[in-house]
């Protein structure tokens, strides 16, 4: 297992390396950084100077982005065309990204794999029916009109929940949390049905009923771990993506986590603060990913890494 750990860890060198040049030359390859620095009037032309100077734009891009790499292995993400420290601002927004993640995850994995297995057990009845058609509708609806009418209804009218989530606290985040996962219930919910069928159906799980073994150990040992592998891929993409923040999600709840902080350097435009946010999103996906290959052993032993 440790030799497979440090193989993907060499293996994601490259990955970093083509995917932050490929980030760094679409935002700072493409049209001119500097526009718009002064709004609606154009820029002095010693400003523009001393600003291409700070930022290495008056370099070829080859070497922008070697200047820019040299940094970002001493940890530093360099400043926003504001004079925010990136890093510091990834630093204080991640936990608060975090906790919505943790909820989002924690539900749709909860919900979503019961959901499945009750659909799967009852195949054809009235709970089967139910998880599917339940699914249905939440996959169809947007999750701006779903996080706008929940923020509405349990924010506003009921007052259950806070209306925003400034401050970034556990219960603040509970109801972004559940909006945010809801989505991915539905997924799962479908995966974990479709498996357990098709494994209920295995001769594996035939033969362990003719041996005796009753249905709590049949479904619950040999069945289970075998349908979990799909939902658990699901929900390692869904932790990347979710520890990068939901950019919907947080304007409409007004979070300031990293998906806040990444809409805020697109719409300022400001390259700095979205090369470096969308860098920290691929070395989290690359790291889901690694600890969904290794639950995969975990889950079954048949599968090895050697």
């Amino acid at each position: 297992m440790g030799s497979y750990v440090l193989r993907r860890l060499l293996q994601m060198i490259p990955v970093i390396i083509g995917a932050t040049f490929l980030i760094f030359a679409m935002v700072f390859g493409i049209g001119d950084p500097a526009a718009g620095r002064c709004g609606e009037r154009a820029c002095p032309e010693a400003f523009l100077v001393q600003f291409r100077q700070e930022y290495n734009l008056d370099e070829p891009l080859v070497v922008q982005y070697g200047l820019y790499m040299a940094k970002l292995l001493s940890g530093d993400f360099g400043e926003s065309f504001s004079g925010l420290s990136v890093a510091e601002e990834l630093l204080n927004r991640w936990p608060t990204t975090i906790r919505l993640a943790v909820i989002a995850v924690c539900f749709e994995a909860l919900v979503g794999i019961a959901a499945g297995i009750l659909a799967a057990l009852r195949k054809g009845r009235f709970l089967d029916y139910l998880v599917t058609l339940s699914s249905l509708l939440i996959i169809s609806i947007p999750v701006f009109v779903v996080g706008s009418l929940s923020q509405l209804v349990f924010g506003i009218r009921l007052g259950i929940f806070p209306v925003t989530a400034t401050e970034g606290g556990w219960f603040d985040l509970l109801l972004p949390g559940l909006v945010l996962g809801s989505f991915s219930v539905a997924y799962i919910a479908r995966l974990m049905r479709s498996t357990m069928i098709e494994n209920l159906r295995s001769d594996y799980v035939r033969t362990a009923r003719a041996k005796g073994l009753g249905p709590g150990r049949t479904v619950g040992v040999h069945t289970l771990r075998n349908s979990m592998i799909p939902a658990i891929t699901y929900i390692g993409y869904d932790l990347g993506a979710l520890m990068g923040g939901a950019v919907v999600t947080e304007r409409i709840f007004n979070i300031n986590g990293i998906g806040g902080f990444l809409f805020y350097g697109i719409n300022t435009k400001d390259g700095t603060i979205v090369v470096g946010t969308v860098t920290c999103l691929v070395l989290v996906y690359l790291l889901a990913n690694l600890l969904v290959d290794v639950l995969y052993g975990v889950l079954d032993p048949r599968i090895s890494h050697d």
